[in-house]
């Protein structure tokens, strides 16, 4: 079911880890953010699609993780795009001959293997190095790119909507996750990219997470500061007071807390 966040944008939230797939309206079709997750889902995307009477122009991934870089033929075959650093970051993933076993092999515990299908798994290109601007016709979509999470990770603002689909930062339900296996310091990179986000902060009125629930006007500030009071926590290595983690952790979101545990001893290492 497609869910209105502002004006010409829709969210499609899939049942694995509330992911967020994003639908932004366009003149001659929509870009669709991060489809997923499973195959049912993305069906169902297309039907809904399809009976408003629009059609899927372009996709994009906002980084390389699994989960941001599926899709389905019903969908259709168009092109789609990720940052330059994005789009290395998948190809060298996909060089190992069981790069897609081995996603698989991930998801087994999950109990959605067989619901998951990569056939058409990481087909992205890459957009020159600094582009500013997605390429389409469609509102104006500026492109955030920075070094948290994950390499080429972009947030994206839908400018003439005041929308800012963030990708896996600012989510009400998980703790930023670092990026362990760059070449530079996780917390800072993670800081810079908050004060990326900060500095357009001002010129939207919802936040779309990854993972989790849109947040309306006020909210995108509230994460950016929840998110930075997390990451400075762990540089001083202090406890952090978030409620994304410990006992007031959402029920079924408890093991975010196993999340945070791991970046503190990847820290300590």
């Amino acid at each position: 079911m497609l869910t209105r966040v502002a004006e010409g944008v829709l969210i499609h939230e899939s049942e694995f880890v509330r992911s967020n797939t994003v639908v932004v309206r366009g003149g001659a079709g929509v870009l669709l953010v991060d489809p997923g997750i499973q195959d049912h889902e993305m069906v169902c995307l297309a039907h809904d699609l399809s009976s408003a009477g629009q059609s899927v122009v372009a996709g994009f991934s906002t980084h390389p993780d699994w989960d941001h870089l599926l899709w389905h033929a019903r969908l259709g075959a168009v092109p789609r795009y990720g940052t330059a650093r994005c789009a290395a970051a998948v190809e060298e993933q996909l060089s190992g001959p069981d790069a897609k076993a081995l996603i698989t092999e991930h998801l087994e515990p999950t109990g959605i293997a067989e619901k998951v299908s990569l056939d058409l798994y990481g087909l992205i290109s890459a957009l020159p190095a600094g582009t500013e601007w997605f390429p389409w016709d469609g509102p104006r979509v500026r492109l955030v790119e920075h070094r948290a999470h994950a390499p080429g990770h972009a947030a994206l603002v839908i400018e003439e909507r005041g929308v800012l689909v963030a990708g896996d930062m600012l989510s009400d339900v998980l703790v930023p996750m670092l990026d362990f296996d760059g070449d530079a310091d996780p917390i800072e990179d993670y800081l810079a990219a908050l004060r990326l986000l900060e500095d357009v902060a001002g010129d939207v009125d919802v936040v779309v997470p990854g993972h989790g629930s849109a947040g309306g006007a006020g909210q995108v500030r509230e994460r950016i500061e929840r998110d930075r009071a997390y990451v400075l926590a762990l540089r001083e290595g202090e406890a952090p007071d978030d409620p994304r983690i410990g006992p007031s952790a959402k029920p079924g979101w408890e093991w975010v807390s196993d999340v945070h545990d791991g970046q503190v001893r990847r820290l300590l290492s």
